[in-house]
């Protein structure tokens, strides 16, 4: 019996954009075992940076991306969530990323919020 893959979001603030590209090139090999959504520009990012790689864009996060991967992590359709954030710069649509953690927390999804805890649950992901 195969388990299907297990979708992974990735997510990063403008800051951490290029560090989040990086860990993909870095990781591309076991992200491509998996479907990936991410925010708009961060999917375009992953898709520069990756060719080939199944990456579904969705809207950039203050036009609701991160509220669409919410629902996603709602219907069950996300199983980790890699969020690269920048903790040093304010942010405007600052509740809509709270509203995604807070999601990620309710459904007991696990979310990596920097490079170090991604590359340990991307291995968890197998």
């Amino acid at each position: 019996m195969t388990t299907a893959p297990k979708t992974i979001a990735l997510i990063a603030h403008d800051q951490k954009k290029d560090d989040l590209a990086a860990f993909a090139v870095a990781h591309r090999q076991a992200l491509s075992a998996h479907p990936i959504v991410a925010t708009g520009t961060t999917g375009g990012r992953i898709i520069d940076a990756c060719p080939g790689l199944d990456v579904t864009r969705l809207k950039s996060g203050p036009l609701g991306g991160d509220q669409q991967i919410g629902a996603l992590i709602a219907t069950g359709e996300i199983a980790l969530v890699i969020f690269f954030v920048d903790p040093l710069t304010a942010m405007p649509h600052d509740v809509d990323v709270k509203a995604l953690m807070r999601l990620a927390i309710v459904y007991d999804i696990p979310m990596a919020l920097n490079k170090a805890t991604a590359e340990s649950l991307l291995k968890t992901l197998g």
